[in-house]
């Protein structure tokens, strides 16, 4: 007993063991369990990616992991064990989901949405602005929203008469889902606003970030962040975080696997369409409805800011997500799919 060592029966150790087995296997089971919706949903993404850059990029697309008829098996056998979809699900009217990415992602982002959704017998598609994502366009030449948004207008204007999608624009998309709005309110049925940028009639998406960023000019004058494409002598074209900076704004509660992504995957942000101010009609973009989910532990757009947004410009409904930074998508994706599904059902 003088080495400070407590001996314990051999009935209570053997039951410690065995307790300690058990909760490694749980432990364990967990981990390979989230591996593998990891893997499943990322292959997922890739698959939408891989349709978006045949259709938009034509000769700039590649082949990803085989043949599409062979991806599209695996896929579908990713899935065969799920849950059978709800009768209300099945009858909905509107399947299709556009899912828009903010402000230095792209399609990627949505994976584990895209899986979830398709789980639930829907139908995502995962849009790559210009310059973003897989969409290889120079930043220096995206000077307007209306170019920046050209993927999903082009989206738009290819549906079928008689056919509605619901639109979901996360921090910067937003406002191109504003203007999508504008520009095509017939074919959409709802528009969802996730941590966005949901400005009135005359805003620019900037103004937005008035109070963590400054005025627009103290931006362009002290930023250590700004892009100059067209030479230092021109104005600055885009800007790009640092990696620290990032992760502590946009995924301060992200798992450790989606920041390793996203380092990997974000992209510089064009600074013309977030400068220039929209145009908004009461009989094209205030027709559609509006539905606000605000995220509350968000360092990119806080708090208080996305609750002016709402005050300012009132939504038919607003979603809370507790404990979400500004990614949902990756810190929050049961809840924030949770909300999709209420949406969606609303008449």
């Amino acid at each position: 007993m003088g080495n400070g060592l407590i001996c314990m029966p051999k009935k209570e150790k053997k039951e410690n063991g065995s307790r300690s087995k058990r909760m490694g296997r749980s432990q364990r089971k967990f981990l390979e369990e989230e591996e593998a919706l990891h893997r499943q949903a990322l292959a997922m993404a890739l698959h939408h990616q891989h349709q978006l850059s045949q259709r938009f990029e034509g000769s700039m697309s590649r082949r990803i992991g085989g043949s599409t008829s062979s991806r599209r098996r695996t896929l579908s056998d990713t899935f065969s064990n799920s849950k059978p979809v709800p009768d209300f699900l099945e009858n909905l009217k509107e399947k299709k989901f556009v899912l828009v990415h903010g402000e230095g992602f792209g399609a990627w982002c949505w994976y584990k949405s895209i899986a979830l959704l398709e789980e639930s017998g829907l139908i995502p598609i995962a849009l790559d602005l210009t310059g973003c994502g897989i969409n290889l366009t120079d930043i220096s030449s995206v000077t307007t929203l209306a170019y920046y948004s050209k993927p999903l207008i082009s989206y738009l204007e290819n549906l079928s008469d008689d056919e509605k999608v619901i639109l979901v624009g996360h921090g910067c998309g937003g406002a191109c889902i504003s203007h999508a709005m504008e520009l095509y309110p017939q074919k959409i049925s709802k528009a969802i606003f996730l941590c966005a940028t949901m400005v009135s009639d005359g805003q620019r998406p900037f103004d937005v970030f008035k109070e963590e960023l400054g005025s627009a000019e103290d931006f362009v004058q002290e930023s250590k962040f700004l892009i100059y494409g067209n030479g230092a002598d021109k104005p600055p074209t885009g800007f790009m975080l640092e990696k620290q900076q990032m992760k502590a704004l946009y995924f301060n509660q992200s798992p450790a696997k989606d920041v390793a992504l996203a380092m990997v995957s974000m992209r510089p942000v064009p600074l013309g369409p977030i400068m220039g101010k929209l145009s908004l009609s009461p009989g094209n973009y205030g027709a559609i409805p509006r539905f606000y989910i605000q995220t509350l532990d968000d360092r990119a757009l806080s708090a208080d800011t996305q609750e002016k947004l709402v005050r300012d410009n009132p939504p038919e409904s607003v979603y809370k997500i507790k404990g979400s930074d500004h990614c949902p998508f990756f810190s929050k994706p049961q809840s924030l799919h949770k909300i999709l599904l209420e949406i969606a059902q609303k008449s």
